[in-house]
């Protein structure tokens, strides 16, 4: 009779488990893929009014995004991370291959792309920025009792240390400064002492004065390609190319005043008709923005972000458990980051760099990367916690 009941017990919670994996249309957060939607449809628009060659790439691109992130949306979350030592691995393979045979070589000779064709690439490291937020998310809440010890912080700094050094490599340094913003703010969100955090900027505070009193010196050996030095310099005491860029942009932003020139306004010059801005598709894509759609387009677009940002903010405190809370918090420190440092870089606050703007940028890694990501925000969202 013992046997009975308990077998009666375990069935009765098997179903009671079943039904929490069961999804709800109104658990669904309609507003998040809306905005996300938004964002995308608004970047195509500027895109394709930059660069009118890559309305149907883009088209397809974010379309297969869209449906993409649906499909993600739909797969338990708790499902894809627990492979995540197998994303871990695939990435660093990806990472290691494009220093290997990676052809996309740019101007300065970094290596961070595969060229699969003429027209179309694939940049691992924006992957890599997904991938890491998960396997992150997993190793904090295996840790969750013991984060603050020596032991695991060591373990957790050689974890990362291998795809952030080859990211470092390629060399790509504004991508390695945002992840590690990124999954800092994650680390700290899963308690991270603010002690340690105390210790680390009394470290730190001298070791950034060192960096900027070293990158100076022409006589010692440099560990930053020439270009990166260039480009920081140049932001510190003026001149060179890429401030010229940035001078370009904050001028193409000014000239669009309150309402901007219009899309594809044929009725006055505008800097992409000039060919001012090298890739104004890309990084600079914010100061298409502010010249066709000026300070109300500008704000507009800038609204978007941030609520995409909140609610993924909304979704991380309402997660059923600490993984789903730390991806949905890395993926809004991830958007709320490379947007900060995109526009900054647009309007000369910060050093040129390249990273896209999300969702608004063209770059269909960026957009796939993401899109997944925003996927399992959305199906994190899904087992969010009754109240």
């Amino acid at each position: 009779m013992n046997l009975f009941k308990k077998d009666q017990l375990n069935l009765k919670q098997f179903s009671l488990d079943q039904d929490q994996k069961k999804y709800s249309i109104l658990d669904y957060n309609f507003k998040l893929f809306f905005l996300i939607i938004a964002a995308m449809a608004m970047g195509t628009v500027i895109i394709v009014s930059v660069d009118e060659t890559k309305l149907t790439k883009q088209l397809i691109g974010a379309g297969v995004c869209i449906l993409g992130m649906i499909i993600v949306s739909l797969i338990d979350y708790n499902f894809i991370c627990k492979y995540y030592m197998v994303l871990y691995a695939a990435n660093i393979v990806l990472l290691g291959l494009v220093l290997v045979v990676g052809s996309g070589a740019d101007s300065h000779g970094a290596s961070r792309w595969f060229q699969i064709s003429d027209s179309f690439t694939i940049q691992p490291s924006e992957f890599a920025k997904i991938i890491l937020i998960i396997c992150t998310a997993v190793f904090l809440e295996k840790h969750a009792d013991d984060l603050n010890t020596a032991k695991t912080l060591l373990k957790l700094a050689a974890f990362l240390a291998i795809p952030i050094g080859l990211i470092f490599a390629e060399p790509d340094l504004s991508t390695t400064i945002c992840i590690c913003a990124t999954l800092f703010i994650v680390i700290f969100i899963a308690g991270l002492s603010l002690k340690i955090i105390g210790i680390a900027v009394l470290i730190l505070i001298p070791f950034f004065g060192g960096f900027f009193w070293y990158i100076q010196q022409d006589n010692l050996p440099q560990f930053l390609n020439g270009y990166q030095r260039q480009r920081i310099l140049g932001h510190m005491y003026g001149g060179g190319s890429t401030q010229d860029q940035q001078n370009n942009s904050i001028m193409a932003i000014g000239s669009g005043q309150l309402t901007g020139k219009g899309i594809n306004s044929s009725d006055v010059a505008t800097v992409k008709d000039t060919n001012l801005i090298s890739e104004q598709q890309t990084d600079f894509i914010f100061s298409a923005v502010g010249e066709e759609l000026g300070f109300i387009g500008s704000v507009i677009i800038i609204a978007i972000l941030l609520l995409i940002v909140l609610q993924c903010i909304r979704v991380a405190r309402r997660s059923g458990d600490k993984k789903g809370m730390y991806i949905a918090t890395g993926m809004a420190a991830l958007v709320s980051i490379q947007s900060f440092i995109n526009i900054g870089v647009a309007t000369s606050i910060l050093p040129n760099t390249g990273l896209p703007l999300p969702f608004i940028s063209y770059g269909l890694s960026s957009l796939v990367s993401l899109c997944a990501g925003m996927g399992m925000v959305l199906n994190i969202n899904l087992q969010k916690k009754k109240y």
